[in-house]
């Protein structure tokens, strides 16, 4: 969760690389953009306050930037400011978006933009509701909103190229992304979570798609797929960093989590230890470690470590697979 000391930090020494970037010549923005969108993206406008519906609209869905698409912010994130601007508490990645410090009009302001395109936003500020205490002040005009047949789960157990290669195989995964969470650190990298100094966990972020699979069903693979009963280790994999965990996004996340917990309990010889603790903050994982499994088939932790788990996730869970998923 990004607090104000995060976004100054960003502001005064750099903001965190994008995923991908968007650059096009004002002539190509104008010729995609309406011009009240151009007046306001690429030329840092500011829409009247009210002068849109969306301040209003709390449905479930998706964010996005208007002139490349990516998504910024959950609906999830979203409460009335009474601002007269749609109002966000936090981005839906903590490299979504770009801030920089905007003195004009005599005002002392953090400007933010798009992390991809630069595209303006609107504003931060440090009077929102919640932990974070953030409150994202944009122009609806910059923002498209899109419904969303999709969801978010994390968790972890053991390393992170393990349970990313068993998520990619079943059907309703959009997508998996490695990185850290539910530790106390900023910005970690894979040498501190290894020092276990950040109180990261190795987790694996995955959306899927509610109407294919479920939370719960999610829930009985990443147990049946590694060992919940070993504190703090996955077969020769030892530190705070491999623990069992599992990231609840909300209330009902954390009660089927509960509940999956105690069904399985019976199919283990010793007791779940399993951490069940509110999701706040995933941090992307090297790029090195993305995707690792399918691109790295032929080195030795792929093939004793993580093909077995492949195999037995086939065994167990066939009909979970996705048609193209390798048998073994």
């Amino acid at each position: 969760m990004l607090s104000w000391k995060d976004i100054m930090r960003f502001a005064e020494k750099g903001n965190p690389e994008p995923e991908r970037t968007v650059r096009k010549t004002d002539e190509e923005w104008q010729a995609r953009l309406t011009p009240e969108q151009h007046r306001v993206t690429r030329r840092k406008g500011t829409e009247m306050a009210f002068s849109s519906e969306m301040c209003g609209v709390f449905e479930p869905g998706v964010y996005r930037c208007v002139c490349c698409d990516t998504v910024l912010f959950d609906s999830a994130e979203k409460f009335d400011s009474g601002s007269g601007w749609p109002s966000f508490t936090q981005p839906v990645r903590h490299d979504a978006i770009a801030y920089h410090a905007d003195n004009a009009y005599g005002m002392q302001r953090i400007e933010t933009t798009c992390n991809t395109c630069e595209a303006h936003l609107g504003h931060v500020f440090p009077d929102g509701p919640g932990s974070g205490g953030l409150r994202f002040c944009m122009n609806a005009v910059a923002l498209g909103k899109t419904g969303s047949s999709q969801a978010k789960a994390t968790f972890g157990g053991g390393c992170f190229w393990c349970t990313e290669a068993v998520f990619q195989q079943i059907e309703g995964v959009i997508s998996v992304e490695s990185g850290y969470s539910g530790g106390h650190s900023d910005d970690p990298d894979y040498h501190r979570v290894c020092s276990g100094d950040t109180g990261h966990a190795e987790v694996v972020q995955v959306v899927f798609d509610p109407s294919k699979i479920s939370y719960a069903d999610l829930l009985r693979i990443h147990l049946g797929t590694h060992d919940p009963t070993t504190p703090n280790r996955q077969g020769a994999d030892r530190g705070t960093q491999y623990r069992s965990i599992i990231l609840a996004h909300d209330e009902e996340q954390d009660g089927v989590a509960r509940e999956v917990l105690g069904e399985v309990a019976r199919y283990f010889d010793n007791e779940i230890v399993t951490e069940v603790t509110p999701f706040e903050t995933f941090y992307k994982a090297e790029g090195y470690h993305q995707n690792y499994y399918a691109d790295n088939p032929g080195k030795p932790y792929c093939s004793v470590v993580i093909s077995p788990k492949l195999k037995k996730l086939t065994s167990l869970y066939r009909e979970r697979l996705k048609s193209q998923a390798p048998a073994e």
